[in-house]
């Protein structure tokens, strides 16, 4: 076994490979060994392809990644003939007949997939606990949640499984396992990286698919393989003026970031966050660039009610897609996601559509901020990883739910006091990210700071988030080379890292 396999990122692998000092297959048994005593702990892989996987490795896989091992997300991310569940029991037993664009471009650049990880059903929340697969731990605190809907995925590279894994992002959930986890995470532009064949856009161009990384080399050279419209493509963004990963030989010019630790909801920002911020700024400034505390103008309970509606609306949809493909029926899905369906079909297309029209307006914001400022920093969440099981609704709110649902209230509900308390429980832990999704920017979480232990806990990673004009990936990824080459996080590493006998 290559013992030190967890040491190299996706980058350093394969060198390894392309100087033949070691096998595709070497390196494929090493993960499997890691994934075999860390998974138990943690739940990250969901999937095994393990049969699939050692096929991969024998047939001299070719591409900047050739032979290095990766795992995929268990929604959208699809492989033909392997079950895609989107964390739902409704869809336990659903096979795609074909790959996805994007799982098509992974095997294009030499990926040696092994496995589907963890995700929310549907990818609907900031922790990755579920009916089907149970709750999906975090390596640095197995009692807390390594976030979501890319939790398991997070969980996976945090605990040197894989050094980076497929991800997605719809309303944070690339940037903010990335922040629980010690991971960087980018988040590209609208377009940037296709979602067919089967989707032209994900949530109404919100998401965005891509990894999570241990490095920023990592990413950068992952979305010079994925990005590029495919056949069919709803549109095409502007391509690169060169490949991001030579982005990261150059020095970023003199930035201006404009900076807030205000929640846009006008919710509390836990210390560690503010002080990550805080710390953030005093970095770049030593680096040269300017920085000062500026906000784009967006009413952000606006925005978070823009959101739900989206996120409503959506969550209707899957659930009747569900039933389309399955025979499934409302037992199949968890008793909230069943609630948000309510909201969704209370929705009329009138108030939808006004919704989704305001996207421009927090974009014309934005673009105006970006007018002046390069970037906009943010804590990337408000609040740390939530421990296991905290945010599921207590068995009183379960009856009242049930109840509610056979009345199909929904719509009486929704134009109710509840909506605003549905904002700030729902986007209250994770009021940041929405902006980027909504307005189809790119942004990423960098791992900058670890706040200090609690009593008997370990210290916990806490990503600063950073949000940069439409098409601006090459900014992102140039400020993150240098942050990454000023602060190294690489060394910081969960208790459970070292496996017995190694």
């Amino acid at each position: 076994m290559f013992k030190e396999y967890a040491d190299y990122d996706a980058t350093g692998l394969a060198e390894l490979v392309a100087r033949h000092e070691v096998s595709p297959q070497e390196l494929l048994e090493a993960a499997l060994v890691r994934a075999d005593a860390l998974n138990p702990r943690l739940n990250a892989i969901c999937i095994p392809m393990t049969d699939i996987g050692r096929a991969h490795a024998r047939q001299a896989p070719q591409g900047p990644f050739a032979g290095v091992p990766f795992l995929l997300k268990d929604i959208a991310q699809d492989y033909a003939g392997v079950r895609s569940t989107s964390g739902s029991c409704a869809l336990r037993d659903w096979i795609p007949q074909e790959h996805a664009e994007i799982v098509k471009r992974f095997i294009d650049a030499g990926l040696v997939i092994f496995g589907k990880t963890a995700t929310p059903e549907f990818a609907l929340k900031a922790v990755t606990e579920t009916r089907l697969w149970g709750a999906t731990r975090n390596p640095w605190d197995l009692n807390r949640t390594p976030g979501g809907s890319s939790g398991g995925a997070a969980a996976a590279v945090a605990a040197g499984m894989v050094p980076m894994a497929g991800a997605s992002d719809g309303g944070g959930s690339i940037r903010i396992p990335a922040s629980y986890c010690g991971l960087f995470g980018l988040r590209p532009s609208r377009g940037r990286v296709p979602p067919g064949p089967l989707h032209g856009e994900f949530w109404d161009g919100a998401s965005s698919e891509h990894v999570l990384t241990r490095s920023v080399r990592d990413s950068a050279r992952m979305l010079d393989a994925l990005a590029g419209p495919d056949i069919g493509a709803p549109f095409v963004i502007a391509p690169p003026v060169r490949p991001y990963a030579d982005e990261l030989r150059r020095e970023p010019p003199r930035l201006r970031i404009g900076y807030s630790v205000e929640s846009p909801i006008g919710t509390a920002v836990d210390a560690a966050g503010v002080q990550a911020v805080r710390n953030a700024a005093q970095l770049l400034r030593n680096l040269g660039h300017e920085v000062e505390e500026a906000a784009p103008r967006v009413d952000g309970r606006a925005l978070a009610q823009c959101f739900l509606n989206m996120y409503f609306g959506q969550v209707a949809a899957d659930i009747e897609h569900a039933k389309e493909l399955t025979g499934a029926t409302d037992a199949d899905f968890e008793l909230d996601t069943r609630a948000l369906g309510m909201f969704g079909r209370a929705l009329n297309a009138g108030e939808y559509v006004l919704s989704r029209k305001r996207w421009n307006e927090f974009a014309r914001a934005l673009g105006q901020f970006h007018h002046t400022y390069d970037l906009y920093m943010t804590p990337t969440t408000a609040m740390p990883a939530s421990r296991i099981g905290e945010l599921e609704l207590p068995a009183a709110h379960q009856l009242a739910l049930r109840g509610i649902l056979r009345l199909g209230v929904g719509r009486t509900l929704l134009r109710s006091a509840l909506t605003q308390q549905l904002i700030e429980q729902s986007l209250a832990r994770v009021p940041f990210t929405q902006l980027s999704n909504l307005t189809g920017t790119p942004s990423m979480s960098v791992p900058l700071h670890w706040a200090p232990a609690q009593v008997g806990g370990p210290d916990m990673p806490v990503g600063v988030q950073f949000v940069a004009r439409f098409g601006e990936e090459a900014t992102l990824l140039r400020l993150a080379a240098q942050l990454e080459h000023e602060q190294p996080w690489a060394g910081k590493r969960p208790a459970l890292w070292e496996l017995p006998g190694q």
